[in-house]
């Protein structure tokens, strides 16, 4: 655990991407089998503890630590780790282990561990590791580490560690295991490459570059609507079918229709909706606030299947049968997508249509028009592009149609979560009802600088009118600009909206909060 912990330490208190691929690397050529391999599990997401819940740790140290004290310390630190590590007791008994804790121990105790079971072992385990090496610990555990690095830059670090090409690791990623033994045979010569043949696995998607003041050609781009639901990859090989999100997680049991519905072998991109009323054009597509319904779910009912019914509007192919068509030109893909298709179930798959337009300024002015429920931007995608990993400079382009604003009133705050623990940094603001009742609207923990994150948190502490564990209810005078996608409606907030991402754009200390908006004009704006 003392290599792991000290990993992570540095990874903390690194912001070079380059020297965090660099501490990767070096852990993962230094570290032995199956060690590295969870240490690489748990840097990808990998990795599930499930006898291992916060809930659990909370009552754990709340024995041995004044609840009181743990709670405010709690508040102050911003993380329940390093809370944990930093409170924990030293055991009245020396633990009778001596040896050091490795990574691949910790898991397989962990791992095999009944709930009955889990807080007397994890609390020995706790007993025998100083604090940084307990922080490690309990990162490993809930799976929550959130040390900067996102699962692709850890897959990075390890191609460049062993000079293998990034996208080739990608490429055999999800049809292996934890601890990868046959990954890490092969990144050291004492293999050959895995392959995913036959196996239903997840390739990483194309990205896009946001459009910034540039325009694009329409003879060397297609334009199409960017639909907002959540990008989903679909496989069928060998008789078997997954569907997966854009972070490669298996979502099929989630959305059991689709999965049935796909029996044609092949792997399609494309954006899971749920349907709603057509409101024009393609239509059909309910808004991103009615598909929550159906996202995270384990088991699927039939009222929510009958209510809330899902399916895929797709947006490219990457092979068809076996034969990978990656190296194809978009314009030759999107053939063979429309011939694909109709082979498809139409209520569960459609194709998303190409927008016409005369010119750049034209497009323009149809963007400005879309304000369909299920519609987030344009996309361009230039004609030639091959379907590549990742976003490349030129191919892929996302124009998200203007935000929408609102003057909110800021009516509580919380503190963040790590470099931000000091800080009250989340944000919760609100309308105004006919009534002159105040309802919360949104909430918001960006859009701000370092220097207006400042001035915030000065406000909340210097205007705190009542404290709710680590939530601070403040004086409602300060009016926050707030900018967001879309407003829809909302049965599970007691103003009936909710926004999708909410951002601050300004603080209008030349406003009194008499003058912020109302729920009536917000609903207004609901699509």
């Amino acid at each position: 655990m003392r290599a792991f912990a000290d990993l992570l330490d540095g990874l903390i208190y690194t912001r070079s991407r380059n020297a965090k691929l660099r501490r990767i690397g070096e852990y993962l050529k230094a570290t032995p089998d199956p060690d590295r391999g969870w240490a690489m599990a748990a840097l990808t997401g990998g990795l599930d503890l499930p006898a291992i819940k916060p809930a659990l740790i909370r009552a754990m140290v709340e024995e041995r630590v004044d609840p009181v004290l743990f709670a405010m310390s709690r508040d102050f630190v911003g993380d329940s780790a390093e809370t944990i590590a930093l409170l924990w007791p030293e055991p009245t008994v020396p633990p009778k282990e001596t040896e050091p804790l490795t990574v691949s121990q910790v898991v397989d105790t962990l791992s095999t561990l009944s709930k009955s079971d889990a807080p007397a072992v994890l609390a020995s385990m706790l007993d025998r590791l100083d604090a940084d090496e307990r922080f490690a610990l309990l990162k490993l555990a809930t799976g929550a580490l959130r040390v900067g690095v996102s699962a692709r830059l850890a897959k990075t670090a390890l191609a460049q560690a062993f000079d293998l090409d990034v996208d080739a690791v990608e490429e055999v990623w999800h049809g292996l295991v934890p601890p990868y033994a046959p990954l890490f045979d092969w990144a050291e010569g004492k293999g050959a490459q895995p392959t995913a043949e036959n196996i239903p696995v997840f390739r990483p998607f194309m990205l896009a570059h946001p459009l910034e003041e540039a325009q694009v050609s329409l003879t060397d781009y297609a334009a199409e609507w960017k639909w907002d639901g959540i990008r989903a990859q679909l496989v069928h090989v060998a008789g078997e079918t997954r569907l997966y999100s854009r972070a490669g997680d298996d979502i099929t049991h989630s959305f059991p229709e689709v999965a049935t519905a796909y029996r044609t072998p092949g792997v399609l991109d494309g954006e899971l909706l749920v349907k709603g009323e057509a409101q024009g054009g393609e239509g059909g597509a309910g808004s991103f606030n009615a598909l929550q319904q159906r996202l995270g779910r384990k088991v699927v009912s039939a009222k929510t299947l009958a209510e809330y019914p899902a399916f895929v509007r797709l947006y490219d192919i990457l092979f068809d049968g076996l034969e990978d068509l990656r190296a194809f030109p978009w314009s030759d893909r999107r053939a063979r997508l429309e011939t694909f298709s109709s082979q498809l179930d139409p209520n569960h798959f459609d194709v998303s249509s190409i927008i016409e337009a005369d010119d750049f300024a034209a497009l323009e002015e149809i963007r400005a028009g879309a304000r369909d429920a299920a519609i987030e931007g344009v996309m361009l995608k230039r004609r030639t592009s091959p379907y590549v990993a990742g976003r490349r400079a030129g191919l892929w382009y996302k124009w998200k149609r203007d935000p929408l604003n609102a003057d909110c009133v800021l009516m509580y705050a919380q503190r963040g979560s790590g470099k931000r623990s000091s800080f009250y940094s989340d944000f919760t603001f609100g309308a105004w009802t006919e009534e002159g009742e105040l309802l919360p609207v949104g909430k918001a923990y960006f859009g701000f600088t370092d220097e207006e994150l400042k001035w915030l948190d000065r406000f909340v502490r210097n205007h705190t009118l009542n404290r709710f564990g680590p939530v601070r209810e403040v004086e409602k005078s300060l009016v926050l600009e707030v900018a967001f996608d879309s407003i829809h409606e909302s049965k599970r907030h007691k103003s009936g909206l909710a926004m999708r991402f909410p951002r601050i754009s300004r603080i209008r200390t030349d406003k009194p909060a008499s003058e912020a908006d109302t729920v009536a004009g917000l609903r207004n704006l609901a699509t």
